[in-house]
């Protein structure tokens, strides 16, 4: 398994490339720079397979359709049912908010539940409901990592004054992740890298 983390948009979103042994990957939220996450795919001759969203804010939306079409072959994209209805309205996935004009949609191709599992060649993705930032937010593990999108961030989380959020929905979702056994590395939505351990002992939010 391989990582290739690319921050995109305004507001330096990263989407994550993760890659199998054969070449093939899943982006994982494709917020911004369709261009740039192709390229980036193409200089390491990677095969995208998946586009998975932790959840339906713009700015982790905001390339998929752009990047199916440079693509110009079927990629299909997958998101939490309960966050469906964001990614279809642009005043609640908050694109007409912050970009201004009429924002922008795109509708997924699937839909998740807590405890769905995908498969990317030797690859287990695990879905893991993590409400409360969005109500369809989730997070990804495969193996020990976790992509915890903007539910977990290093010694914080997510907001929750945004269409959809809920703090005692993120508080439980938090600690949900706080109880899972071992150690994982987080790779969130926004910011750098840490540990679940590392979360445990430090993040105000997980005591």
């Amino acid at each position: 398994m391989k990582i290739l983390t690319i921050p995109v948009g305004m507001i330096g979103t990263n989407c994550y490339l993760l890659c199998s042994e054969a070449g093939n990957c899943a982006v994982i939220d494709p917020g911004d720079n369709a261009g740039l996450i192709l390229r980036r795919m193409q200089a390491l001759s990677l095969t995208p397979k998946m586009i998975l969203f932790t959840h339906g804010h713009y700015d982790h939306i905001g390339a998929a359709d752009g990047l199916k079409r440079m693509i110009g072959q079927p990629l299909p994209t997958y998101i939490h049912q309960a966050d469906d209805e964001m990614t279809r309205d642009p005043e609640k996935n908050f694109s007409t908010a912050i970009l201004g004009g009429d924002g922008f949609a795109t509708v997924a191709d699937h839909f998740l539940q807590d405890g769905d599992t995908l498969t990317l060649d030797e690859l287990t993705i695990k879905v893991i409901s993590t409400p409360g930032h969005t109500c369809g937010g989730v997070c990804y593990q495969v193996g020990d990592v976790l992509f915890t999108g903007d539910t977990l961030f290093a010694g914080s989380v997510g907001r929750t004054d945004l269409y959809g959020g809920s703090f005692l929905s993120l508080s439980a979702s938090v600690q949900k992740l706080a109880a899972l056994p071992g150690d994982y590395k987080v790779l969130p939505g926004h910011g750098p890298a840490s540990t679940l351990e590392q979360e445990r002992k430090e993040n105000p939010y997980m005591g």
